[in-house]
């Protein structure tokens, strides 16, 4: 696989169409913003349950106008096979990030979360196969390896899930699997790893902890950690995942449907990623001058995660170019501007 440079250049040189379900949301919103700037048309599907409108505005802020032309949005459900049907026509690419995600959000509403991450799922994956896209991409998930004590966690070895979200997410590996031995459509999994970065949501019950703590911070607020503090994450930049993603996608021959760890292949404690993002501010103006309160451990969540990553780097070319110090840096100011100015207007 040639450097992801070389691969972003034959785009440019080269638009295509791509398909982003999940556009207004988080990860999907820098995938639109990363696809744009290369001069790509691309079709956008998001129903806002979990995506946000300024998620998009700020995308457009970021492009050109003639970029911004390029996109066509849809609001709609991926449970509307019609409409899947519909969008993926004529499409070369689709890059499937509509979920809903959290594992404490599957365990009070697990009907909800089967429904969106497998049904929705499956009218993706079918009506990509029925079109006949050159390469269907999808989030995976690192909830996967569920209770499997081994570390780094590598892609054949996985545990028994501990939520519904886990299971939905596994459930999507193997309809992909299937689809590769009985229509000869294969696909490509990321199993994403804690990925933080810019227009990561905040604030609600299933925030995420890096954008919920920084917020936390910024305003002054106490922060919260489940457990001793001890329990460790393979934090992920959103730009490395916009990497995988694009690499995933381009990757010229498949022989069956497949799945790669996306992250940076270390640990950070939850204990060690308080002090980087305090640190962060820090060099941003912000002093937070309190400690962690603790609580107990949350149910479903598993103790350590770290990915291998050894088999995107050989297969996809995939290379981590942000750690998550680094990350943190160029996320921070973003989340200094938005996290305050939303926190003051709830």
């Amino acid at each position: 696989m040639e450097s992801y440079a070389k691969e972003c250049d034959k785009l440019r040189a080269r638009p295509r169409v791509w398909l982003i379900t999940g556009v207004a949301g988080f990860i999907g919103s820098n995938l639109l913003e990363a696809l744009l700037k290369l001069d790509q048309r691309v079709i956008g599907l998001d129903n806002f349950s979990t995506g946000r409108v300024d998620n998009l505005t700020e995308v457009k802020a970021t492009v050109s106008e003639q970029q911004w032309q390029a996109f066509r949005f849809h609001e709609g459900d991926i449970r509307d096979l019609p409409l899947c049907r519909k969008l993926v026509t004529g499409v070369d690419f689709v890059l499937h990030q509509a979920a809903l995600g959290s594992v404490p959000r599957s365990i009070a509403d697990p009907i909800t979360s089967h429904q969106v991450n497998v049904d929705g799922f499956l009218n993706v994956l079918n009506a990509a196969r029925e079109a006949n896209v050159t390469r269907l991409v999808y989030a995976a998930s690192s909830s996967t390896y569920g209770d499997h004590p081994a570390l780094p966690k590598t892609e054949p070895n996985i545990g028994r899930p501990l939520s519904p979200y886990a299971v939905t997410k596994y459930v999507n590996e193997l309809y992909a699997d299937v689809y590769g031995q009985c229509y000869g459509f294969n696909s490509i999994g990321l199993r994403y790893f804690n990925v933080f970065g810019p227009r990561q949501d905040s604030f609600g019950a299933y925030a995420a902890v890096i954008p919920k703590w920084t917020a936390a911070m910024i305003n002054d607020e106490e922060v919260v950690i489940n457990g001793d503090g001890q329990t460790s994450r393979d934090f992920c930049f959103i730009e490395n995942v916009v990497q995988a993603n694009l690499l995933a996608a381009l990757i010229p021959q498949l022989e069956r449907s497949e799945i790669y760890n996306i992250a940076l292949g270390d640990r950070t404690s939850l204990n060690e990623l308080f002090d980087s993002i305090k640190q962060a501010l820090l060099e941003q103006g912000v002093h937070y001058a309190h400690s962690p309160r603790y609580k107990d451990f949350r149910p479903g969540d598993v103790k350590h995660s770290q990915a291998d990553i050894s088999k995107a780097g050989v297969e996809l070319g995939y290379r981590p170019t942000h750690r998550i110090a680094a990350g943190l840096q160029v996320a921070m100011p973003w989340y200094i501007t938005n996290l305050r100015t939303r926190n003051q207007g709830c």
